[in-house]
């Protein structure tokens, strides 16, 4: 008996139609464009990684309806735009597309945090803080003696959600370096 699997919607098949009019390309297409020719992609912040041997480079992993997109970002650009690196949940990339026989690459040039699209997709997205050191201009409130191990649970928010679990789609946390 074959059994009708339920796929939830990602949320980039909604904002889709708008990107494609502004010339954004599906992580499906990349391999399509001309080796080092100029793209325009955008998607999910899934994973950013900063590896030791990588002499400063960060790898961010997006996310689109389509498959994943591999962005390398110089440490040069990075520092420019360390508020989108890091906070960005939703990211807009302008760069040049790179693959071999496996990987493609999109090697950014210029990144903008699109967030704002997913909040109108959604009023109860997760907030995402950013790290402590970027919170210079705007001090973090001083917070008290750390709370037992046992009752972090009961602090942690408790998402507002109704309705049984499998019916609602939930973002994950991206992983990420700090």
């Amino acid at each position: 008996m074959a059994t009708r699997l339920s796929l939830k919607a990602h949320p980039m098949a909604f904002l889709r139609a708008g990107l494609a009019a502004r010339g954004f390309v599906r992580a499906c297409d990349l391999r399509e464009r001309k080796f080092r020719s100029m793209v325009q992609v955008a998607g999910v912040v899934l994973i950013r990684q900063r590896p030791g041997s990588a002499k400063g480079v960060t790898f961010i992993t997006l996310e689109d309806e389509t498959g994943v997109i591999n962005l390398v970002v110089w440490p040069d650009l990075k520092e420019k735009q360390r508020k989108v690196v890091m906070g960005a949940r939703l990211m807009e990339v302008r760069g040049r597309v790179e693959y071999d026989d496996e990987v493609i690459h999109v090697i950014a040039a210029h990144m903008t945090d699109a967030t704002d699209a997913l909040h109108a997709l959604s009023d109860d997205l997760l907030a995402a803080p950013l790290a402590r050191a970027d919170e210079a201009g705007r001090p973090m409130p001083e917070r008290g003696p750390p709370a037992p191990r046992d009752m972090i649970d009961e602090l942690a928010p408790q998402p507002n959600v109704t309705g049984h679990p499998r019916d609602h789609r939930i973002l994950p946390r991206s992983r990420d370096f700090h």
